[in-house]
């Protein structure tokens, strides 16, 4: 039981990182996203 909480205790860590790294990107990329449709619009209302 002792290495099963130890197992969890050392890979709960990465994975709780990880996660948050990812939902943190994520909410980027969609800001970038957004901004490269703004410009695309921008652009073509320029032609």
């Amino acid at each position: 039981m002792e290495q099963v909480l130890g197992m969890i205790a050392n890979m709960g860590f990465p994975i709780v990182i990880s996660v948050y790294l990812l939902v943190r990107i994520e909410n980027r990329m969609e800001n970038l996203s957004q901004s490269i449709q703004s410009l695309t619009r921008a652009i073509s209302e320029m032609k």
